[in-house]
């Protein structure tokens, strides 16, 4: 049984500190991941647009290889959800509470 190397074990520990919270922390990192997962779905919805045909015959319909290639190359990614976590265990991300005021 292969186990995916883009699967590793995380210190809970680290996760919450800079939280002092682990389900705080896992907001965080999932609001993160759900920025990066739109952003690249835009991208890749207008890479792709450039290949989109106003014919819809099915002789003019053919496969495109930069079509195929850009999905192929999205698809080897890492997940938004990977890229998140590495960005807050590495103190990459900005997050407040939006109640807290700067009068202190």
């Amino acid at each position: 049984m292969a186990i995916n190397p883009s699967i590793i074990t995380r210190d809970l520990n680290k996760i919450s500190g800079s939280t002092g919270n682990l389900y705080e922390s896992i907001h965080v990192i999932g609001q993160r991941a759900k920025q990066i997962s739109s952003s690249m779905k835009e991208e890749l919805n207008n890479k792709l647009s450039e290949f989109a045909s106003t014919v819809d015959n099915l002789e003019e319909v053919f496969e495109n290889k930069e079509q195929i290639e850009i999905s192929k190359f999205y698809e080897r990614m890492p997940k938004p959800s990977t890229l998140a976590m590495e960005e807050f265990l590495e103190g990459k991300l900005y997050f407040r509470h939006p109640d807290e005021t700067n009068e202190e």
